[in-house]
């Protein structure tokens, strides 16, 4: 099986158009160097290829099931904790203090990266951990914090996070689920959830659940929600007791078998005891820090199922024979590889723009945050605005394209993409989730449109467009590149008169109008995003060319570059065209009184 990413476009994207090096003169990071970025990369090679890539088929096909009430997963899962617990991979971001080891956003990503082209299943259990150790080390109390995140971080114990409930979907204002203070500083938990990844397995010691709930006498809606650990074992009397974190059922998945999905009963007979995090009815504050990481996690998925994709449908291409160019009307000729028919061609470079276009997107994102943890003053600022601003536009795109790239991938096998002989129908059914994960698409569009554009009288919106003008000037002075930075000025200008359209119709108060296209609005704001991180791209690739002194294969390298470039310009950036019409119409078609 070809590998399912290319370390030099990783490279690339980390070195070349974001200089991670440059973070090192950051008081926050100064005791790294880039060789040591270098390693920790090659490390996650390692791990990907020890454990991960040996058991992403065979974990599909025997997937995780509920026995004797306890959830037995996959047996390959343990042992990958186990090693990612003992090199300290699992908190690697986290600071010094709460046990990491401090490393930039970007690291951390590009490791997932790795980790996650290899097997988008099973990195779930690290990444649920991370985040949920991470939200109690930030707002817990030293005392859970110390009782906890340990144990997390070393991979002895799991973590999840746990907010929807049967009767409330993604409707958190309905939040159920009951805390009573039992006036010790705990509180009896009592209620269900769904859906939690990773909610059980054989082989933790102890899972930390994170549980929304609702004190006595709380505020209804969300202003009412509040926090809380809920272990599967509670310490008693110095042992170790059930704390009736009680497994009902796994979900019958399309993909991603090898983690399991619960629906789980806490306290039903009265005896399951939940800690505060933080200050009462501040939970859902405290849980968007855990969600907005899931968020870029799962935008990270649909990157990197598609970037496995890819890379298997071209080696495909690069192997099968079939058919005959159009020119060639001759039978008696071998049969040319496929990968030399122009819409074959036209399905490797739509998945190869998808993939890259993304990563340039999401690793955007994870700059900015470690400049918001690294810098000071209004560099800090900015870059924690545009990274609060763009986070839902990094978990759709990438999410929503990836799908598509993932079935052009099949399609490029044609029958036996289909089939169970090649990795391609896994791959299809895996990345279908994460257009679904951390909040539907639809969600995404209404906050970005919602609340997202309108706060703080646009600000980040207009911060977003200086960076993006300061990288259409420099495409200006390109020639290869000028005139698809000369487009993108255009597309964003269109952009700025729909959203003022847009507007237009919650200032007149009519919210319905305003957000009833928002899904489209968000469709139209990735592309315009991913359009621009393409002439980011671009402009590297250009003056990398333009200096001179490459070897051949870097010469290729950078060429292709800009051709995928002007590939997305001239198949996904007109697509523009038709969201513009849909989202400047005034006739309202699904609006119903």
């Amino acid at each position: 099986m070809a590998k399912e990413y290319d370390r030099r476009n990783l490279d690339f994207i980390l070195k070349e158009v974001f200089d991670m090096s440059s973070l090192c003169k950051y008081p926050r990071y100064a005791d790294f160097a880039p060789d040591m970025f270098d390693m920790l990369l090659d490390s996650a090679d390692s791990i990907a290829e020890k454990y991960l890539r040996p058991i992403y088929v065979d974990s599909d096909r025997k997937a995780a099931e509920l026995v004797d009430g306890v959830v037995q997963v996959h047996p390959g899962v343990e042992p990958y904790m186990k090693e990612m617990g003992e090199s300290g991979m699992i908190g690697c971001t986290f600071d010094l203090e709460h046990g990491g080891q401090q490393l930039p956003s970007m690291v951390g990503g590009a490791h997932e990266f790795i980790r996650g082209a290899a097997h988008n299943s099973v990195v779930m259990f690290t990444g649920l951990s991370h985040g949920a150790a991470h939200l109690i080390a930030s707002f817990g109390s030293k005392e859970l914090a110390d009782q906890y995140v340990p144990n997390m971080l070393s991979g002895k114990w799991a973590g999840t996070m746990c907010l929807t409930e049967p009767q409330a979907g993604s409707s958190l204002n309905d939040v159920s689920t009951s805390a009573k203070d039992l006036g010790n500083g705990s509180y009896a938990i009592k209620g269900q959830k769904i859906f939690i990844s990773g909610g059980d397995n054989h082989f933790s010691e102890n899972i930390i659940h994170l549980v929304l709930a609702r004190m006595e006498g709380a505020p209804r809606g969300t202003k009412g929600i509040s926090l809380f650990v809920v272990p599967k074992r509670r310490q008693e009397n110095g042992e170790w007791v059930s704390n009736e974190v009680v497994s009902l059922g796994v979900y019958h998945k399309m993909g991603q078998k090898a983690t399991p999905a619960l629906h789980l009963s806490f306290g039903d007979k009265g005896d399951s005891v939940g800690y505060l995090v933080g200050e009462p009815n501040k939970g859902l504050i405290y849980m968007f820090q855990m969600m907005n990481e899931a968020r870029l996690g799962v935008g990270m998925g649909g990157a990197y199922i598609a970037s496995a994709a890819y890379h298997f449908s071209k080696q495909y291409a690069n192997e099968r024979s079939q058919g005959r160019l159009l020119t060639n009307k001759d039978p008696n000729t071998a049969p040319t590889l496929i990968k030399n028919h122009p819409d074959v061609q036209r399905m490797l470079y739509f998945q190869k723009a998808i993939v890259e276009g993304s990563m340039g997107l999401l690793f955007q994102c994870f700059h900015w945050d470690d400049i918001a943890k690294a810098a000071d003053g209004e560099e800090k600022a900015e870059a924690q605005v545009l990274l609060d601003f763009m986070t839902p536009v990094a978990k759709t795109y990438p999410a929503e394209m990836g799908i598509l790239a993932v079935n052009q991938g099949l399609q490029v096998l044609g029958g036996y993409g289909y089939t169970e002989d090649f990795p391609l129908e896994q791959m299809a059914r895996d990345v279908r989730i994460m257009s679904i994960y951390e909040g539907t698409t639809g969600i995404h569009g209404l906050t970005l449109l919602g609340r997202n554009i309108p706060l703080n009288n646009g600000q980040a919106l207009q911060t977003l467009g200086k960076y993006i003008m300061n990288d259409v000037a420099k495409g200006k002075t390109l020639d290869s590149v000028k005139p698809y930075a000369e487009a993108l000025e255009k597309e964003v200008a269109n952009l700025t008169q729909i959203t003022m359209h847009k507007l237009g119709f919650a200032m007149k108060g009519q919210f319905d109008v305003f957000l009833a296209d928002s899904t489209l609005y968000m469709e139209l704001f990735g592309l315009i995003s991913v359009a621009w991180q393409w002439v980011k791209q671009a402009n590297v690739a250009a003056e990398a060319l333009a200096k001179g002194g490459l070897s051949e294969t870097e010469k290729a390298f950078y060429l292709d570059k800009i051709h995928t470039m002007k590939f997305f310009f001239h198949y996904e950036v007109p697509k523009a065209l038709g969201l513009s019409k849909r989202l400047m119409d005034e006739e309202n078609l699904t609006i119903f009184n």
